[in-house]
């Protein structure tokens, strides 16, 4: 057991960063609780419940969730637990799902910048997304917003959560390459990412999360009026362009996108992770940079 009497702040700031990156988000409780005679008390008090009843209790608990995955140990509680089991005691801790109230605080922060330095400020004050509580930095964008091109990916990877820059490590050195390949870099187009903080272990962000942060990047691309968008990856291009196809069934075509009353021509390609881990997969990204540099010479 891990003692924190006698660790530095710096030692004690590094494991609460290893904890965030391994996707913990909730600390143990100040005393300890026996979950186990809980349980036993609970169901002794309750008695076995028909299968049929429990099946329903948990369907309506997921819906309630929002189809939030429970843990194991969840679960095979809720397998032997009656339907009308009591609500969770203070003590038992939830995740805090986001609500309407939520991305309506986001649309109007995002709405109320009137330039991309207002709305960085806006979204550093911003603190209706859990995302943010676990992440490190928020990661804005990088480039030149003055380019008319604007490379749009997922989320933060671990590169960019501790750097604070979008398309860090070694998936910003391959983009770096396939910019440079059609003639672009770094200072030549505006890199960002739809979501601005990285999730937990990296995992998909959720509905609700994904809804939060969509007014901040729409209000970026508004405000950039980039002339051109060039989508990276599965998750930005089904958010642009919507259905639940994969990017090899989406990549390679231009579509049109409006925001803020402004159509912008858009173009999807794969993700430079999607490379590093299939490289044979650099023939199709070669085939969508070079319909995007004629699309930007022409």
């Amino acid at each position: 057991m891990i003692s924190t009497d006698r660790m530095s702040p710096a030692e004690l700031a590094a494991l609460l960063h290893f904890h965030a990156e391994a996707g913990v988000e909730w600390l143990l409780e100040d005393d300890p609780v026996d979950r186990f005679a809980e349980f036993e008390q609970a169901k002794a008090a309750r008695g076995p419940a028909p299968f049929a009843a429990t099946q329903a209790a948990q369907r309506a608990q997921s819906f309630e969730r929002n189809d939030v995955p429970q843990a194991p140990a969840a679960r095979e509680n809720g397998n032997r637990t009656a339907a009308k089991a009591p609500a969770p005691t203070a003590a038992t801790p939830q995740v805090a799902i986001p609500h309407e109230q939520a991305i309506a605080e986001a649309r109007f922060a995002a709405e109320s910048a009137r330039s991309l330095s207002e709305l960085k400020s806006a979204m550093e004050a911003f603190s209706g997304c859990n995302l943010k509580n676990s992440a490190r930095n928020m990661v804005f964008a990088d480039g030149n917003a003055a380019a008319g091109i604007m490379v749009i990916g997922p989320v933060p990877n671990g590169d960019d959560d501790r750097d604070g820059i979008p398309f860090s490590g070694k998936q910003g050195q391959m983009l770096e390459r396939m910019l440079a390949a059609i003639g672009l870099d770094r200072t030549s187009a505006l890199l960002t990412n739809v979501i601005p903080w990285r999730p937990p272990g990296n995992r998909p962000p959720s509905v609700r999360e994904t809804d939060i942060c969509r007014p901040f990047i729409e209000r970026q691309i508004a405000l950039a009026e980039p002339r051109h968008l060039l989508v990276l990856g599965n998750f930005a291009c089904r958010f642009f362009f919507g259905g639940n196809d994969t990017i090899h069934h989406m990549r390679g075509e231009w579509r049109d996108v409006t925001f803020g009353g402004t159509t912008i021509p858009a173009i999807a390609t794969l993700h430079p992770q999607d490379l590093m881990s299939a490289p044979g997969s650099k023939r199709l990204a070669w085939q969508d940079l070079l319909a995007f540099r004629a699309r930007i010479r022409g």
